[in-house]
C-alpha cells in the first residue's frame, strides 16, 4: 500500500526529511566527528556502537521509504524509533540521546501514527 492521499505528501516529505537527518546525525556519531583522534568504538562501547550502526541504518532506509511514500518506510519508521525510545527509557547503557534528541523521537513517532491514521481514514474514504 502506498500513501496516495494528495493533501498530506509534504507532511510525509517533511517527517522523511526528519528521518534523514536523524540518520545522517547518528551516522556522523559513528564516524566519531566530535571524538578528536579516539575511535568511536572504544568511546562508546562494542553494543553501543552496534545499536547505534542498526538505527542509523533503519532511520536512513526508513527516510528513503517515506521519500517515495512506500508504506514500508512507515513501518520501519515506526519500529526502529520505538525499539530505540524503549532501550532508551527501559535504562539501557549502550542507548544514549539528549533530551532533545529524545523529544525529536517522540514527535517524529507521533507524526508517523498520524500518518498512518490518516492514510487509513483516506482509505476508507476512497472505498465508500
Amino acid at each position: 500500500m502506498l500513501f496516495q492521499a494528495p493533501n498530506f505528501s509534504l507532511y510525509i516529505r517533511v517527517v522523511a526529511i526528519l528521518a534523514l537527518i536523524l540518520g545522517l546525525s547518528d551516522a556522523s556519531r559513528l564516524l566519531g566527528i566530535n571524538l578528536g583522534a579516539q575511535s568511536p568504538i572504544t568511546a562508546m562501547g562494542f553494543s553501543a556502537f552496534a545499536f547505534l550502526a542498526v538505527f542509523c541504518l533503519a532511520k536512513l532506509f526508513a527516510a528513503v521509504g517515506l521519500w517515495i511514500k512506500a508504506s514500508w518506510g512507515a513501518v520501519l519508521l515506526v519500529g526502529v524509533t520505538t525499539l530505540e525510545l524503549g532501550l532508551y527509557l527501559s535504562g539501557s547503557p549502550d542507548v544514549r540521546m539528549s533530551m532533545l534528541g529524545f523529544g525529536v523521537r517522540v514527535v517524529l513517532l507521533a507524526a508517523i501514527v498520524l500518518i498512518f491514521g490518516l492514510s487509513l481514514r483516506f482509505a476508507r474514504a476512497q472505498a465508500d
